[in-house]
């Protein structure tokens, strides 16, 4: 990876398969330089330079209030008739009805994958979950009367680009964090989960295009998240995006 300083390009998305291997996300190869030596090692002074560098990066990462506010055109996402709204949200200040859905459907799609585990793993993902540093993407839904009154207060002159999930269905979540594996600055996805009814329409790839972009305004190092070698369809739809 090249310096944090010299804004990082984004790898591609990197998976952790869990009771298996680790796959890094960069190749474990030494330095080298462009003229195809091994490069030297960097001196300690160096190396404080490069870690400083990269937790200032993660610290403007976390700062950010909103980053979906930087892609318009990622607040909708329409195919066929078939309207949802992103919006963002903090670990700890999702209100109460958000915390119980995203409780309630991590164990819907997950209980069954993680087995005897999953008590003991609901414990930990239920603490994740509410952490000042975790960032969420809501998947909404409205009824056209919510919309048009959204559409009304913008005739209006008033800022609404778009309305409060309190408001409408959430239909799923994506919950990522601002971290650092093996000395690289990434974005690391912790959850992307979607109700059965809206999966296989092209939204979990519409949100990892969104991820990835927020990475590289981050000037994050790549993507990473972790799956449960027994999770099948996930491991396919992530070995499918490359």
């Amino acid at each position: 990876f090249p310096s944090p300083s010299a804004a990082p390009l984004l790898q591609p998305a990197a998976t952790r398969q869990r009771k298996g291997p680790a796959m890094a996300t960069a190749e474990n190869k030494r330095p080298r330089s462009s003229g195809g030596g091994v490069e030297r090692p960097l001196s300690r002074k160096e190396i404080l330079v490069r870690k400083k560098a990269i937790k200032e990066l993660i610290r403007k990462a976390v700062a950010e209030k909103d980053h979906l506010a930087h892609f318009p055109d990622f607040h909708k996402y329409e195919r066929s008739g078939f309207s949802i709204y992103l919006e963002s949200g903090h670990g700890n200040q999702l209100p109460v009805p958000t915390r119980k859905y995203i409780q309630n459907l991590l164990k819907a799609n997950m209980k069954g994958t993680y087995g005897s585990e999953w008590p003991s793993e609901e414990k930990i993902k239920r603490r994740e979950m509410v952490a000042p540093e975790a960032r969420y993407i809501l998947i909404c839904q409205y009824a056209d009367s919510d919309i048009a009154k959204c559409f009304m207060k913008q005739d209006s002159g008033v800022e609404c680009a778009h309305v409060t999930c309190r408001g409408g269905r959430l239909l799923g979540f994506v919950h990522y964090r601002f971290v650092v594996e093996e000395d690289v600055p990434v974005l690391y996805v912790y959850e992307l989960q979607l109700e059965s009814s809206v999966q296989g329409k092209g939204l979990g790839k519409f949100l990892m295009q969104l991820i990835e972009l927020i990475a590289c305004k981050s000037q994050m190092g790549a993507v990473m998240l972790t799956v449960q070698k027994s999770n099948t369809d996930a491991m396919a739809f992530y070995n499918n995006l490359g």
